[in-house]
């Protein structure tokens, strides 16, 4: 999106979410509370731990405020 994409609604694949339960668990014991990925076809291409985008996207969308998720889960582990 930083560089001219535009977000669109979408479900996961079947692919996808295999790819969130494996990597899910791992990033939950290293304190990660907010990971981006990128897919492309079936394959984990990149992992962003530092600057994930899409917060604002999905709110737009009808989904969850996400940034105020990730604030509240900062204060619990304060």
């Amino acid at each position: 999106m930083h560089v001219g994409g535009r977000p669109e609604p979408t479900e996961l694949t079947k692919r996808e979410r295999e790819i969130c339960a494996r990597l899910g668990p791992d990033f939950k014991k290293r304190g990660l509370i907010f990971v981006g990925i990128d897919v492309i076809g079936d394959y984990l291409t990149e992992i962003n731990v530092t600057s994930p985008t899409g917060i604002r996207q999905v709110k737009k969308f009808g989904g969850p405020d996400i940034a105020a998720l990730i604030w509240d889960a900062i204060e619990v582990k304060r």
